[in-house]
């Protein structure tokens, strides 16, 4: 059984591919001053097209539409209120993230420091891996490291921070009817764990203890029998006055709570000689001095009323008392459940060092972001420096809290103030090298975005002299922004004169150029690391300036074809609107609402939704069966963009149709946008409408957030309140994503036939068939697959052509095989994957121009450049075949590739380069076994080496 056999219809290669922002500029002057008679032209063409060509508009019914007659035309100032863009003003955004000039080695490094650790420090060096691993494009992967850090955690503080963290990421503070501290099912997000100090890692995969009592470590329920409330004359012999009232006590028990009572009532004082005591003026009331006594002889402070609790955790704190400190710690932290108890209880908690209280009240706000941050309160405790101090005393106040808020922040509002305070508090926690790298990067981003040009200069300047070499564009760019062009210029040279030259190296000085040298300077950058949209985006707009429009949407479809931006579909939008294309625009605004549904538009001039109004007098109007006929036939050609713009359109007439959303989901899932796709998700399921689809919802998001077991357990549970389609289907999902034995496979088909026998559209049902048909071939029964693939192309599931190709390759039957992937190229849209596909049907010289013109489709597919690397291996061109996947390899640390290098290497007799590519493969990948099998073999030969 292969692994990920339903990747045709869920990817499972996530990149954060939503996170792109508006880097290209708008011309201030209006939409003639940039280009003279060029835009005059244009601003004309498209007057004229308003006034002569929209008039009235039929739609299939042959009936007017409101909207579409001459009176509402759009003007086209109101379409492109600024112009069209510049190439001047264009910039590329300079990354928030740790960027190292040779990921490989960084990678690397972190294995082996990571292998080679302490336990009890494993978990620091996996959030140090988080770091790294928020610069690359797999969001699965930084997720992964945030768990590793969670279970390797052996502190209250970092539990809880790691815990909330991790919370965030799956954004449950968007489900309705949940709470802060609602537990996900196991110990690594319970909140009540994270109250318990110590280390083990086997623990975090065990159910919670929400429903236990864990005496003695967080819960201190005691229920006091009469006869324990009150001590009688007979066993007391001393007593403690306070005012009027007097507290009989056993001199003894209260001696045996600390070294300062005992010295006092048995010491050389004169209250040793006394039975009476006056204790007016030490601050406690006459209740606080019985439960005082009751837990000098109970150890229990659970019956007590929290103002009382609070007086024993002062007397603990003025006479030393440890146990009776860490007893109302405990006790208190328990009783912290929502943000106002927090607000009220950590006051005391700061006052009175109360670790435990402290962490509990932090717990709360963690989990709540980012909604705590807008409490005045919170904010000042966590920004402000004083409140730095106060956390510090109590020990909490780490780097790793204030990196986690620092983020959550910075994609609330990376200009606001409270943004820039906590990143000043994150760089005055940062201790290692790599942390004062990124406060000090972040901090000068940050700088850069509020266009405080010096202060962004200090910072980026700050974080290349503690070794981020990324900051360097930093430096540039603010010199750049204060009128240094010739410095920046210099200062990029430098640096690729002194380094092996990345893409983003030739980006970035690309703006300091003019002319031929700038173009080159940025096909160098495309060419080194396609991923890069601002080079497609600035030949785009100067494509544009040169009134060659079709010739810049062509640009920008290169990258949109592999990976989706807002920034680009606006400015494919803006171009489109240009072209008099209204379709097309507002096809590409709709899908960059789904991306982010608060984009402003013309660089925050414009609201997203405004502009979709503006355009829907001008394209055909839709029915709700049009919707539907349109979202077939986008879906089947495999027009991911196209079936994002139908729902959408959808969603604003319906936006409680949760099967919209989870649509919405699956496609954004497929563009490789996984926050989008959560939000969706998670929409999805505040939408639903009824508890099994809810729950088939939920097990989706913790499928996706990696929590396999739990989805199953969603899915069960879904099933034994209403057997429906989505609930067989993720069931057979989840189960299928590992390597099955024939017994698991034959299970995951009952489970699938199952889906298929429950009521669903024709969409769902030919991924099921299709899926089935996955599984059928794993089991070598390829005419039940063959016919599963027939009816999925039956009702237009066109990747089914591509399982049918596979079937017949598997019977030997070639030009079948080829014909069907032949007939999947022409019908999708989008079609790289079918061009690698088909190269597998083929002769040498036919499988390497598919190939090729897979790689040009999509860069990001890491089998073309095995196969060629490959290839020049069996040549014995070993040179070229490394270099092959090490041009991958640079702007796509990926871990098949990583390990193929390091075989090449392994054949070569370098033992040092295998076991580089080894450590950073498994640091992508640690459980892969062939990789560890190949870096333990490499590693003997290395120690074996003479010094």
């Amino acid at each position: 059984m292969q692994h990920n056999i339903f990747a045709t219809m869920r990817s499972f290669n996530f990149a954060d591919g939503c996170q792109g922002t508006q880097v290209y500029a708008l011309n201030p002057n209006g939409p003639t001053s940039a280009f003279g008679s060029i835009g005059e032209k244009c601003l004309q063409h498209l007057q004229d097209f308003g006034a002569n060509s929209v008039g009235i508009r039929l739609n299939r019914n042959g009936q007017t539409s409101p909207h579409q007659t001459v009176s509402n035309v759009v003007g086209i100032e109101n379409l492109l209120p600024c112009g069209l863009p510049v190439t001047d003003l264009l910039e590329p955004q300079i990354e928030p993230c740790l960027r190292p000039v040779d990921f490989v080695e960084t990678l690397a490094d972190l294995y082996r420091r990571t292998e080679n650790c302490p336990p009890s420090m494993k978990s620091e060096f996996y959030i140090e891996q988080c770091a790294v691993f928020r610069g690359l494009s797999d969001p699965k992967l930084f997720r992964r490291s945030l768990r590793s850090a969670r279970q390797h955690a052996v502190d209250v503080h970092s539990k809880i921070v790691l815990a909330s963290w991790l919370r965030y990421e799956r954004r449950e503070d968007e489900l309705i009817g949940t709470s802060a501290m609602d537990c996900s099912g196991r110990n690594i997000q319970c909140p009540k764990a994270c109250l318990v100090h110590g280390y083990d890692p086997d623990l975090v995969h065990d159910p919670c203890i929400c429903s236990q009592s864990c005496s003695g470590e967080i819960d201190d329920v005691f229920s006091t029998k009469d006869e324990d409330c009150s001590t009688s004359d007979e066993d007391g012999d001393m007593s403690f006055c306070i005012g009027d009232d007097e507290i009989r006590c056993i001199r003894s028990r209260i001696a045996s709570l600390s070294r300062p009572f005992k010295a006092m009532l048995y010491g050389g004082f004169t209250e040793s000689r006394r039975e009476k005591i006056n204790f007016t003026q030490n601050a406690i009331s006459a209740e606080g001095m019985r439960a005082a006594e009751i837990f000098s002889r109970t150890k229990h402070v659970g019956s007590f009323d929290v103002p009382v609790v609070l007086e024993l955790l002062s007397l603990a704190n003025k006479f030393c008392c440890d146990e009776l400190k860490s007893a109302c710690d405990a006790h208190l932290a328990t009783l912290v459940n929502d943000i106002e108890v927090a607000v009220f209880l950590i006051e005391y908690g700061l006052e009175e060092t109360a670790y435990l209280l402290v962490a509990a009240c932090l717990q709360v706000f963690l989990r709540e972001l980012p909604g705590s941050m807008y409490s005045s309160y919170v904010t000042k405790l966590f920004c402000s420096s004083e409140g730095r101090e106060r956390l510090a005393q109590v020990g909490h106040a780490s780097f790793l809290l204030y990196y986690f808020l620092s983020q959550v922040a910075m994609e609330e509002d990376m200009k606001s103030n409270s943004t820039v305070m906590l990143l000043e508090r994150m760089a005055d926690s940062a201790t290692e090298c790599w942390q004062k790298q990124i406060a000090y990067h972040q901090l000068g981003v940050v700088m850069l975005e509020r266009k405080e040009f010096k202060d962004s200069n200090h910072w980026f300047e700050a974080a290349v002299q503690a070794g981020h070499v990324y900051s360097t564009v930093g430096v540039a760019r603010s010199k750049y922004k204060r009128g240094h062009r010739y410095a920046a210029y210099k200062m990029m040279n430098s640096l690729m004169s002194n380094c092996k030259p990345v893409g983003w190296m030739y980006q970035e000085r690309s703006l300091y150029c003019v002319g031929k040298e700038k173009m080159l300077d940025l096909n160098g950058a495309t060419e080194l690391d396609p991923t890069l949209s601002f080079p497609y985006k600035y030949r785009a707009v100067l494509l544009v300036e040169e009134n060659q429009f079709e010739e810049a949407i062509s640009e920008l479809n290169k990258i949109i074809g592999f990976k989706v931006s807002p920034d680009c579909l606006e400015l494919r939008a803006w171009i489109s609107i240009a072209l008099m294309d209204y379709e097309g625009a507002l096809r590409d605004v709709r899908a960059l609402l789904t991306l982010d549904p608060h984009y402003m538009l013309y660089q925050g001039k414009m609201q997203g939704d405004h502009l979709v109004e503006l355009l829907r007098p001008l394209v055909q109007q839709w029915s709700k069966a049009d919707c539907w006929m349109q979202l077939y036939d986008s879906w089947s050609s495999v027009d991911d963009i196209g079936s994002l713009a139908v729902i959408r359109h959808m969603l604003v007439n319906d936006p409680c149709k949760s099967l919209l959303w989870f649509r919405q989901s699956l496609l954004l899932l497929r563009l490789n946008c996984q926050k989008a796709a959560m939000r969706s998700l998670r929409l999805a399921r505040n939408y639903a409408k009824s508890e099994n689809e809810r729950l088939v919802y939920e097990g989706w998001i913790l499928y996706d957030t990696g929590h396999r077991e739990e989805a199953l357990a969603k899915a069960e549970e879904s099933i034994s309140v209403h057997r429906s389609f989505e609930a067989f289907f993720l069931k057979a999902y989840v189960l299928a994503d590992s390597s099955l034995d024939p017994d698991s496979s034959m299970y995951v088909i009952q489970v699938l036939e199952e889906a298929l026998r429950c009521p669903s559209d024709g969409l769902r049902k030919g991924q099921a068939l299709n899926n089935l048909g996955s599984v059928y071939v794993d089991c070598d029964k390829l005419d039940l697959a063959a016919d599963c693939y027939m009816n999925a192309l039956n009702i237009k599931h066109t990747r089914a052509h591509q399982g049918l190709a596979r079937v017949y390759h598997l019977k030997g039957q070639r030009e079948p095989a080829y014909g069907e992937m032949t007939k999947l190229i022409e019908k999708a849209r989008n079609n790289a994957s079918a061009y690698e596909k088909r190269s597998e049907y083929c002769d040498t010289d036919m499988a390497k121009r598919d190939l090729s013109m897979a790689t040009q489709l999509d860069p990001l597919r890491s089998y073309p450049y095995r196969y060629r690397a490959a290839a020049l291996m069996d040549d014995h061109r070993e040179v070229e075949a490394v270099e092959e996947l090490s041009r991958a390899i640079a702007f796509k640390p990926d871990m098949q590739l990583l390990h193929l290098r390091a075989a090449f290497h392994d054949s070569m007799g370098d033992s040092v380069s295998t076991v580089r590519d080894c450590e950073a493969a498994l640091c992508l990948d640690p459980a892969y076994d062939d990789t560890i099998d190949l870096y333990n073999k490499a590693r003997e030969l290395v120690n074996e080496q003479p010094n």
